[in-house]
């Protein structure tokens, strides 16, 4: 299933707030946030894309010649040499802040592919330059030392677990201020019509209690609340897209 480039936009005006509010009300998922990461530079942080993922695993000291970029099987070479434009790279590193699963210049690679963001259960490197570029990162942290000084990559566009939500290859990737969310491809369009319309819903909400309005069937809103709203803005209920 391949998410249309109209519901990726739609997406795109959506918070991650109301996201996980619909997949924790409408699909009871809790476990869509990515725990623990953070992003480099917290005014560029949106991003909304498909997954392409890479899983890292601890590193072992005889195959230490297979962690180099250089060397042919190394999964993740390949990957950001072809990643395909508008993607968010997805790594699973288990956690750890041994290593820095990425510097400045396979960055600039992920740009010059047209990538549109990356996210990261461990660290990063190359901190200063990273904070520079043009590619939204979240991380848990950085560190001096490469990937190979505790990792080993070993497996491209597989299932993997991010920060405690597992991520399959084309899932739709959605960040921005709050963090970041891993969105199953097929609510994808569900959840960016329903989203857009809660978006514009407490918008009308917001303003009414900046005008004085109690919260109180106003927020969450009652069946005489919407209606008002509806009446207010012309807005119809939503239909099911088949």
């Amino acid at each position: 299933m391949v998410v249309s480039a109209d519901v990726l936009g739609t997406l795109a005006r959506v918070s991650t707030a109301t996201m996980t509010s619909l997949l924790l009300g409408a699909h009871g998922m809790r476990s869509r946030t990515v725990q623990g990461v953070h992003s480099l530079v917290p005014g560029h942080c949106r991003f909304v894309g498909p997954a392409v993922t890479l899983r890292y695993a601890p590193a072992r000291e005889d195959l230490a010649s297979l962690a180099g970029l250089d060397h042919a099987d190394n999964p993740a070479r390949d990957l950001i040499d072809t990643m395909p434009s508008g993607s968010v790279l997805m790594i699973d590193m288990q956690g750890s802040v041994a290593g820095g699963a990425l510097g400045d210049i396979l960055v600039a690679r992920l740009i010059a592919r047209g990538a549109v963001g990356v996210v990261a259960d461990g660290a990063m490197r190359d901190a200063g330059p990273l904070a520079a570029m043009t590619m939204p990162v979240f991380c848990r942290g950085v560190t001096a030392p490469p990937s190979f000084n505790g990792l080993l990559a070993v497996e491209a566009q597989c299932p993997i677990g991010c920060g405690g939500v597992l991520v399959y290859p084309g899932d739709i990737v959605h960040a921005d201020e709050d963090g970041v969310v891993v969105i199953p491809r097929h609510l994808a369009a569900s959840l960016a019509r329903d989203g857009l319309e809660k978006e514009e819903l407490e918008a009308w909400i917001k303003h009414r209690v900046e005008s004085g309005a109690s919260i109180v069937g106003l927020y969450p809103p009652d069946a005489k609340a919407i209606a008002d709203y509806r009446a207010a803005t012309g807005n119809a209920p939503s239909k099911p897209r088949h």
